[in-house]
């Protein structure tokens, strides 16, 4: 055991990146607003975006470079058309993470000492900030073993004790949003289990594993991989059972403002399980987002730092930590435009996320089938056809939600 686990770590940085919005937000708004019925949605997404995930960390340790050193080879056009993309979205992926753990944290405190929500913003981003500066990658590999193994054990007894707790027998009758419900279908999936480009982000993690543990191998990253892969698939259903358990058919609604929102959330745990469950719940649902902020607050600037010296040589001296500043400058502009409206944030970061997969889908396994990567590590006959099964399914919905938002009423 003591062997597995340390040889596990960019996996649980990918889990902990992952379960965060994705999970508590869309897969709980989820089970809320049709039960059991979006099962075949979570699956499916996590079915069809697994290669593309895999093949971040596959690439890694069999070439010894990151993902953008091979995008670079595949045309300096695909390292332009990522920058652009990633500098596009990463502001409002960081925000949406952010502005939510901001929500939770105000929600568990307040009854002690009253913090406005900006000043939490503030702190959280702080305190990411200095543990990435500090800590740097073998902190974060350390904290984040700790953080999954107490948000996996939370997540397992809140929905054990909600099944106790359920007085409807629960049905597991899958539905298909109609038209007015399609856009939340793809922003569910958006996030499901995490923007594709975290691809990206986990091949510069694997090559730094390597440096602090020379046998992480090829096969054993794809050991890691899949243990943090299997991790994010069962917590995102533990999620959706949580609110289809506790919440679908109660009459709530939730708020749009991450305060009231998350104060919802974890009432509603309470109020079904019982107030003893509250820490339970609110360690669960903070250490999940604080998990995400703080992967997501190290990964943007480590990819764009890598992507700037590779389109234009090593220019800036500190480019980790150039970028790692600007992020949060521009989260914190954004969250205060935003602060009002958390879910309209959220859903046009998860929408965005949905509609650029294709983008990383297809590169990474353009990528992964080259003669770029050593033969023996190129993809089975299996990951061949699920990557081609993969991008006909997020491309046709990527079309149907165009077609229908773009579709005069």
């Amino acid at each position: 055991m003591a062997f597995s686990l340390k040889k596990i770590g960019p996996g649980l940085l990918f889990a902990g990146a992952a379960i965060g919005v994705s999970h508590l937000v869309q897969s709980t708004r989820a089970g809320a607003d049709f039960g059991f019925g979006l099962i075949w949605a979570l699956i499916l997404v996590n079915i069809f975006k697994y290669p593309f995930f895999q093949f971040g960390p596959r690439y890694a340790m069999a070439t010894g470079e990151t993902l953008l050193d091979g995008y670079k080879k595949l045309g300096k056009g695909v390292l332009i058309a990522y920058f652009i993309l990633t500098f596009a979205t990463m502001f409002t992926i960081q925000t949406a993470v952010t502005i939510v753990t901001a929500g939770l944290a105000k929600s568990i405190i307040d009854s002690y000492i009253s913090i406005p929500i900006e000043l939490w913003t503030v702190i959280i981003l702080s305190i990411c900030f200095f543990i990435l500066i500090i800590g740097k990658y073998t902190f974060l590999d350390k904290l984040m073993k700790f953080i999954i193994i107490i948000l996996t054990i939370s997540t397992v007894f809140a929905v054990i004790f909600a099944f106790k707790g359920t007085v409807q027998t629960p049905t597991l009758n899958q539905v298909f949003p109609n038209v007015l419900e399609f856009g939340f279908l793809i922003a569910f999936m958006g996030w499901m289990p995490a923007p594709l480009d975290i691809s990206v982000w986990h091949s510069i993690w694997a090559l730094e594993k390597q440096k602090t543990e020379q046998d992480y191998t090829v096969k054993s990253t794809l050991f890691d991989f899949n243990v943090g892969y299997f991790t994010t698939i069962i917590l995102g259903l533990g999620f959706l059972a949580l609110g289809a358990l506790v919440m679908f058919n109660s009459g709530e609604v939730f708020s749009g403002k991450a305060g009231e929102f998350s104060n919802q959330l974890i009432l509603m745990y309470t109020k079904s399980l019982g107030s003893w469950s509250y820490i339970l719940i609110a360690v669960a649902a903070f250490t999940t987002m604080f998990s995400t902020t703080l992967t997501t607050l190290d990964a943007s600037p480590r990819a764009m730092a890598k992507t700037t010296a590779l389109l234009f040589g090593n220019v800036l001296k500190k480019p980790y930590l150039l970028w790692i500043l600007i992020l949060l400058f521009g989260t914190i502009l954004i969250f205060f435009f935003f602060k009002s409206d958390m879910i309209l944030l959220i859903k046009i970061a998860t929408v965005l996320s949905f509609l650029t997969a294709p983008f990383y889908a297809i590169i990474n396994y353009r990528l992964i089938s080259s003669n770029h990567t050593p033969k023996e590590w190129r993809p089975s006959t299996i990951l061949h056809i699920l990557s081609w099964l993969g991008i006909i399914f997020l491309i046709g919905f990527s079309i149907w939600y165009l077609t229908i938002l773009y579709t005069p009423n």
